[in-house]
């Protein structure tokens, strides 16, 4: 692997590809829950939908990111019929690392710019595809970037990437 995207060389390839994005930087948040009481204390309005991101791998060795809204319940036993996978699990943070370039609790979409051999099989949750702006880490949990679905799909397919977008609780029968 070439040397990893820092934040900054990230949002320079967004300016560069033409991608308007805003990002505020924070304290570390290493979940929801602190992700959301961050907010509430400092952003009186937020923007855009919130997301988490599981990068998961099945017993085959098939990777997966999975990228939802932050309140979807979404359940590990269920995705392997939701996606057609093996079981799966989380990956070990090595693998992440090794394949993203990130550390546990920055798991981010934005990290497909770091799999060059893509190998990461992607999957968007509908309703989250259904909002006009999105939030994601950009490579760290140290900041917040908003981008508009348009050109976050636009970054995605620059990647080398084609998403699969489904709604993960319909499949799941949830």
């Amino acid at each position: 692997m070439k040397d990893p995207l820092s934040k900054e060389g990230l949002l320079t390839l967004l300016e560069g590809l033409g991608i308007t994005a805003t990002t505020i930087d924070h304290p570390p948040l290493h979940a929801v829950e602190d992700a959301q009481a961050w907010r509430a204390e400092n952003i009186p309005t937020p923007t855009g939908g919130f997301c988490k991101n599981l990068f998961l791998k099945d017993k085959k060795g098939a990777l997966w990111l999975v990228v939802t809204l932050e309140e979807r319940n979404i359940r590990l036993n269920s995705l392997p019929k939701s996606l057609g996978s093996a079981r799966l699990s989380f990956a070990k943070p090595e693998l992440l690392w090794n394949v993203l370039a990130v550390r546990p609790g920055s798991v981010t979409p934005f990290a497909l710019i770091n799999d060059e051999s893509r190998k990461v099989r992607l999957i968007l949750d509908a309703p989250m595809m259904e909002l006009d702006w999105l939030n994601y880490h950009p490579l760290t949990n140290e900041a917040t970037t908003t981008i508009s679905k348009a050109d976050f799909l636009k970054f995605i397919r620059h990647c080398g990437h084609e998403p699969t977008i489904i709604d993960l609780e319909a499949a799941a029968g949830l």
